[in-house]
């Protein structure tokens, strides 16, 4: 099993201040189309099939995978998604938080394995290693925010 974490500032000095209902705004249009956030051409396809007040469900090509996730949401605190199919089952959560001097967090943490593959096996130990490598997770986590911040600075969010 592959697990990884990290957490990231939302407002480090030098970056334009966001909300909590701004960043929580982000991760919910995250969730709905994923094409937004990540890099040009690395998710080629991003629908909601499904929805209710407390989940969607999206269907997604991402870096040439197909994938099915159900989304759930705890406002303005937690994005859950589940990995119904595609390579990887588990979970995945960004969370929204105070750190304890009141200072707005996001973190990321994991708990997922690859379909059909040797439990820690080679896969693994490769996802793994790039989930805590600087081109990880914590990556994605600060290019949510900096691609947050475009969007409200283009009046899209």
């Amino acid at each position: 099993m592959i697990y990884s974490t990290a957490t990231v500032p939302v407002n480090p000095e030098g970056e334009i201040p966001l909300t909590r209902a701004q960043v929580w705004e982000g991760l919910v249009l995250k969730a709905r189309d994923a094409r937004l956030f990540l890099p040009p051409n690395l998710c080629t396809r991003c629908e909601v099939v499904e929805e209710s007040k407390t989940h969607i469900v999206r269907e997604a090509t991402i870096a040439g995978d197909d994938l099915r996730e159900i989304i759930a949401f705890e406002p303005d605190k937690k994005v859950t998604f589940f990995q119904a199919t595609g390579p990887r089952e588990g979970v995945i959560v960004n969370e929204l938080f105070e750190d304890e001097v009141g200072a707005l967090q996001l973190r990321f943490y994991c708990y997922t394995g690859l379909r059909g593959k040797e439990p820690n096996g080679p896969e693994e130990q490769a996802e793994q290693a790039q989930f805590d490598s600087d081109k990880g997770y914590k990556a994605a986590l600060l290019s949510a925010l900096k691609r947050t911040r475009e969007l409200l600075a283009e009046t899209k969010l």
